[in-house]
C-alpha cells in the first residue's frame, strides 16, 4: 500500500526541504484508474503492420482512458496473442501522463493494460499539486493509484502546499 503525499512529506520532511533517496512509494492520483475502460487514441499519423500485428501512432499522439491522459510523440500498440485485445502500449518522445491533479514526464513509458501498470523511463519528473519528485524511473499501478520512484530520487515539498 502506498503512502500518501502528506504521509511522505513528514517522513522524508524531517530529513530537508529537498531530499535525495534511492527509492520512494507514492500516491498517483486521487481516483484509482479503472483499467477495463476503453481505450481511445487520436494521433496524426497510423501505421499498420500486418505480418507482426503491430500499429505505430505518431504526432500528437493522445490516448484516453477514463480520467487519464498519456501524450508522446510515438505510441506503438502491441497486441495480445489473441490478436484482437491490446496487450501494452509503448510511449515514446516527451511522455506526458496526467491522472486528476497528478502528471508525470518522462522519456519512455510502457503501459501494460491488463495489469494497469505504466513504467515510466529516462528524467522522470512527477508533479503533485506544488510538490515534485524526480528520479529515473516510475512505476505506477493504476489499480490501486500508487507509484514507486526509483533512481537518485530527489524531492521537493512546499509547506502547506499538500
Amino acid at each position: 500500500m502506498g503512502l500518501t503525499l502528506r504521509s511522505l512529506a513528514l517522513a522524508v520532511g524531517l530529513l530537508a526541504s529537498t531530499a535525495a533517496a534511492q527509492e520512494a512509494t507514492i500516491a498517483f492520483g486521487a481516483l484509482e484508474q479503472d483499467t477495463t475502460l476503453p481505450v481511445e487514441v487520436s494521433a496524426d499519423q497510423l501505421a499498420v503492420n500486418n505480418a507482426d500485428g503491430s500499429a505505430v501512432f505518431t504526432g500528437n499522439v493522445v490516448v484516453t482512458q477514463g480520467e487519464m491522459k498519456l501524450s508522446a510523440a510515438e505510441i506503438k500498440v502491441k497486441y495480445a496473442a489473441d490478436g484482437k485485445s491490446i496487450d501494452q502500449l509503448i510511449a515514446s518522445g516527451g511522455v506526458l501522463i496526467a491522472n486528476l491533479g497528478d502528471a508525470a514526464e518522462a522519456s519512455e513509458a510502457i503501459y501494460t493494460i491488463a495489469s494497469g501498470v505504466i513504467v515510466l523511463t529516462g528524467d522522470v519528473l512527477l508533479t503533485q499539486g506544488p510538490s515534485t519528485m524526480a528520479g529515473q524511473k516510475l512505476t505506477i499501478n493504476l489499480k490501486d493509484g500508487t507509484g514507486i520512484m526509483e533512481g537518485r530520487v530527489t524531492t521537493t515539498f512546499v509547506p502547506g502546499g499538500n
